[in-house]
């Protein structure tokens, strides 16, 4: 508690006792330069304490988003198990959510092994139950703008001219499909296994910052984003998405294609600062966008990258058909 990182850390108890004064902080559980999360107890219950640290617009709105939406599961109850809202402030950007039992379904955002198929079933089932669950009108906003999303990439050139067309082409049909039968999806929009609690009463849903309207598939395709070394898993994604036909396996190949680009340009963006950044980082204190390094991330990269062409021809294919 001494030092910078310390009046940083009592800042951020204060916050959360301002809206918690029964909170009882225990345990830093992760601290990086955009936030702080704390363990502590308020009465007989473990809570858990999100306090932001970096109040730049980006992040405070995801915190904003997340607190809305854990308000939301008050008066909603989701068809999966999330933490119970004890405490929020919105303008401070604190959130206290109940502590839930159970172990991570995994570590890292892109696991270095397969997780055991069991605990993919898991994981798979829960978001697609998820994705059925039809919330009241006006609950949720939409956080993706998909044509602004395919624009930027393309203006930074991740995604080439003709990635261009054949997105917007996708999204014209899947545009016109709507009009007749309704496209959106509730999603997660995190669907990543490392916040996914597995316990013995049920898998629990963890960080709801990006959870909003998506075209249907983008929690199937972010999934299948990270599950390189489980193809078994990666075929039943992909026959769950087509299931619903044309238009639902054409919103599942734009949401793939985007989210396979955004990951490339996240772990891009790691290696350069992380050959630009020599200073240590401060013990339990990891740099912001943190990523494995050396070996792992060259072979991570390269994965990503074949990921991307892989669905680059299933785009073109779709496109194809149409």
């Amino acid at each position: 508690m001494s030092g910078p990182q310390g009046a940083q850390l009592r800042t951020a108890i204060a916050s959360v006792h301002r809206i918690c004064p029964e909170f009882a902080p225990v345990q830093v559980l992760r601290r990086s330069g955009r936030s702080v999360l704390l363990v502590g107890t308020t009465g007989r219950s473990t809570a858990v304490a999100k306090v932001l640290l970096d109040h730049s617009p980006v992040w405070a709105e995801r915190v904003r988003h997340e607190i809305a939406a854990y308000r939301s599961f008050v008066r909603h109850r989701p068809p999966v198990r999330v933490p119970r809202l004890i405490a929020a402030d919105p303008d401070n950007c604190t959130l206290v959510i109940e502590r839930m039992p159970g172990r991570v379904a995994a570590l890292h955002r892109h696991p270095a092994e397969a997780p055991p198929r069991a605990d993919i079933r898991t994981a798979l089932g829960a978001i697609c139950r998820l994705n059925a669950w039809r919330p009241p009108a006006g609950t949720f906003e939409a956080p993706l703008d998909y044509a602004t999303r395919i624009n930027r990439y393309h203006e930074l050139g991740l995604l080439t001219d003709r990635d261009l067309g054949d997105l917007q082409k996708l999204l014209h049909g899947i545009a016109a499909s709507a009009g007749r039968s309704g496209m959106g999806q509730f999603c997660h929009g995190d669907a990543l296994l490392s916040n996914i609690l597995l316990s013995p009463a049920g898998p629990v849903l963890v960080d709801w910052e990006h959870a909003g309207w998506y075209l249907p598939g983008y929690d199937l395709a972010t999934l299948w984003s990270v599950l390189g070394d489980a193809p078994v898993a990666r075929r039943q994604i992909s026959q769950i998405a087509q299931s619903a036909g044309p238009a639902s396996r054409d919103a599942f190949l734009v949401n793939l294609m985007l989210v396979l680009t955004r990951e490339i340009r996240t772990y891009e963006t790691a290696v350069q600062r992380s050959m630009h950044d020599t200073t240590p980082a401060a013990p339990g204190v990891a740099h912001p966008g943190a990523a494995p390094s050396g070996e792992e991330q060259r072979l991570l990269l390269r994965r990503l990258h074949d990921d991307c062409q892989l669905a680059r021809r299933a785009v073109r294919a779709a496109v194809g058909t149409r």
